[in-house]
């Protein structure tokens, strides 16, 4: 059977697996959440531009680039998610585009959030020699290297696929990252593996490894003999932050595994990478922005100035 002739096949069997739970629903909690994202992100990010201070950190430069990854990654699942629900004929080359965006912006947020932690770990490891090491114009290096790598791969595929199936202008019913990358991986299992699993797995290791010479280096400072210590508050809220970020991760991996055995059932497959795509890759990116605006006080003391400030600016408008 050709490329074309399979794709076609699993994007029909997917769409009756849908319609047979009516799992097009999930785009309404996939809409409320992405909604109530956007609308607390790019205030965040506003904060952040508008601050000179905050622009010349490099930690604070690591949350806008987290958050700048978010508010597209969000965009363009929205975007899928609708379009899969109105059954909406995609042309497959945008597909595949989409789909490539998507895991940009998706490891672009996981390897800054790894870089937050390596950060922090500088910072308090060498406090006098930090911003020597990480000056601003370093940082924006970092980060432009950062949305090369994310990008380097995903788009690959894509040309790799392109050219291997030719001039088809096939149109899909529903698109999803699962079936363009599953389809991949039948050519090309052990790259696949390698950049979802292998790949976060690293991230995960490094994460750890910071977070106890952290604990080792900062033990005998009392910061964590306070049960309700800022310190102890912190590292919770990023644990739970970055189980959030990793575990849709390894779920998708396991979608992919799964995407390869002919004795899971075909509902089982539509289940997991439904609620995976709409609830567990959204979470996320819906606390980020209020457990950042909770835990940077520079953040929200810029956010309460600029909210002061345009209340003054309608006060006198209005008189």
């Amino acid at each position: 059977m050709t490329s074309s002739g399979l794709i076609s096949n699993l994007t029909q069997e997917w769409v009756d697996s849908m319609q047979r739970w009516h799992l097009e629903l999930f785009f309404i909690p996939t809409t409320v959440i992405t909604l109530v994202t956007l609308i607390a992100s790019p205030v965040l990010l506003t904060c952040i531009f508008l601050s000179r201070a905050l622009r010349q950190e490099t930690r604070y430069l690591l949350v806008a680039n987290t958050l700048a990854a978010d508010i597209l990654f969000l965009i363009f699942n929205l975007a899928t998610v609708i379009c899969n629900a109105v059954r909406a004929q995609i042309p497959w080359l945008v597909c595949e585009l989409v789909t490539a965006v998507t895991v940009t912006t998706y490891s672009c947020a996981i390897l800054t959030v790894t870089l937050m932690v390596v950060d922090t770990y500088a910072a308090v490891r060498w406090p006098l020699h930090y911003h020597d090491i990480l000056p601003p114009a370093r940082t924006h290096c970092i980060l432009a290297g950062v949305w090369v790598l994310a990008a380097t791969y995903p788009f690959t595929l894509v040309i790799m696929m392109e050219v291997e199936r030719g001039n088809t202008h096939e149109k899909v019913p529903v698109c999803l990252v699962l079936i363009s990358l599953g389809f991949i991986q039948v050519q090309n299992t052990v790259g696949i593996h390698i950049y979802f699993f292998v790949a976060a797995l690293i991230c995960a290791m490094l994460i750890f490894y910071c977070y106890i010479r952290l604990y080792m280096v900062t033990r005998t400072q009392g910061i964590w003999q306070s049960r309700f210590s800022r310190a102890r508050v912190t590292l919770l809220a990023h644990g739970v932050l970055l189980l959030l970020y990793f575990a849709p991760g390894f779920v998708f991996t396991m979608e992919l595994y799964l995407f390869q055995r002919k004795n899971i059932s075909q509902d089982v497959r539509v289940w997991i990478s439904t609620v995976n795509m709409c609830i567990f890759m959204l979470l996320p990116r819906a606390f980020a922005p209020y457990l950042y605006g909770l835990r940077y006080r520079e953040i929200s003391d810029t956010l309460m100035q600029l909210l002061h400030w345009h209340r003054r600016l309608s006060q006198t408008t209005g008189s």
